[in-house]
């Protein structure tokens, strides 16, 4: 049987961003297994959404941090797998996933290797540790890699001119399936509200991501705090993390209870962004930022940090000022902790409710460029390219 192996650190990131590669896989007739440690899923709380899929599972003890010793444990893990399953291809992502895969398929002769780099750690703005840290350790991996694949421009003029993977391809991220998008009626989209406790009467401004510093929820709430009182808006946050009682705790010293929902985790996401009126997004670093996407893919109009990822998706800049670049569906601030250009964003976009409407349809325009159907079509001849 022809195998293919995927590697992440975290168990659910196949499922949440690459099951579209296990289909192109399988389709191509390999048996794909998938190695990573089960009992940190990170993407919601168990590994369901992998049953089903056909896809082999392997328990690996990986740790996101790589200063544990614990890496050495992974390391030998990871070489017993391969030389007991003889696969065809090996296939990382994450950046520990990346690193201790290559090493132990270098080590066992296991190949060829693709790495596909989701925001390397180094970039445009990066603190100089890890630039001291990630990228001679990326740039010496780079001698292992026959195929080096990033879904933003930065990385990938960066991993072109300075890395040494053998094949550099750029994709339009994982791809979002356009066809799962739902349209809400007036009916539905209050009974949504109603669902979640959301008033009827106030405009939505909706954020997502893991509560950790690099989402930097904090300076949303601090943002929604200083607006103004006659601005009908109710601040709603999906997801959950380390920092989950921390921003809980702000909002109550802000006393913003009255204005602010935490719903957590969720697995209806598409649903929720149909109830939302815009989509906040501060966050300091991403890789081509999903969340983000979903919500052009929706209809949102967006305010959003200017960094790698997130410009990828917003597009060409039509107005730059000293704070902020306005783009055809949104705004970006170009400090991601400026509290106040996102106050100034924000009131500049609900001074504007009518045309709400008309940015979140240019962004649904931008969307199509990130298509699932745009990345199979790239993805699909790297995958024959390497398995020929």
């Amino acid at each position: 049987m022809k195998k293919v192996l995927l590697v992440t650190t975290v168990s659910g990131f196949v499922p949440q961003f690459e099951l579209n590669n296990v289909r192109i896989l399988q389709s191509m007739g390999y048996e794909v297994h998938y190695a990573a440690n089960y009992n940190t899923p990170s993407y919601g709380n168990d590994n369901h959404r992998l049953d089903g899929t056909g896809i082999v599972r392997h328990q690996i003890d990986f740790v996101r941090s790589p200063f544990k010793t614990q890496n050495l444990t992974v390391y030998r893990q990871l070489c017993q797998l391969m030389q007991q399953d003889r696969f065809d291809l090996v296939h990382c992502h994450t950046p520990m996933g990346g690193v201790m895969a290559r090493l132990a398929a270098h080590a066992t002769h296991t190949g060829p290797v693709a790495y596909t780099a989701h925001g390397f750690h180094f970039f445009q703005g990066a603190p100089l540790i890890n630039w001291l840290c990630y990228y001679p350790m990326e740039r010496f991996l780079s001698r292992f890699t026959d195929q080096q694949i990033c879904i933003n421009q930065e990385d990938y003029e960066r991993a072109r001119k300075s890395f040494h993977a053998k094949h550099v391809d750029y994709i339009p991220g994982v791809g979002i399936d356009l066809t799962r998008l739902p349209h809400f009626s007036d009916t539905e989209i209050q009974q949504k509200k109603d669902s979640l406790g959301l008033p009827a009467d106030q405009l939505i401004i909706l954020s997502s991501g893991e509560m950790i510093k690099r989402k930097n929820h904090e300076t949303a709430i601090r943002a929604i705090a200083k607006l103004p009182e006659h601005y009908p808006v109710h601040y709603v946050i999906c997801g959950h993390g380390k920092l989950n009682e921390y921003l809980h705790e702000l909002v109550r010293t802000l006393h913003m209870e009255h204005k602010v929902t935490f719903l957590g985790y969720r697995e209806d996401m598409l649903e929720i962004l149909q109830i939302a009126d815009l989509f906040l997004f501060p966050s300091y670093q991403e890789g081509l930022p999903m969340s983000l996407l979903e919500a052009m893919a929706s209809g949102l109009p967006v305010v959003c940090s200017d960094i790698r990822g997130s410009r990828d998706l917003m597009g060409p800049v039509l107005k730059e000022l000293p704070d902020q670049k306005q783009c055809a569906g949104g705004i970006m601030i170009k400090q991601a902790d400026n509290t106040d250009g996102y106050v100034q964003a924000l009131q500049t976009l609900l001074n504007a409710v009518p045309e709400l409407k008309q940015l979140g349809q240019q962004n649904v325009l931008r969307s199509n460029k990130f298509s699932i159907q745009a990345v199979s079509g790239i993805m699909q001849p790297i995958y024959q390219r390497l398995l020929s």
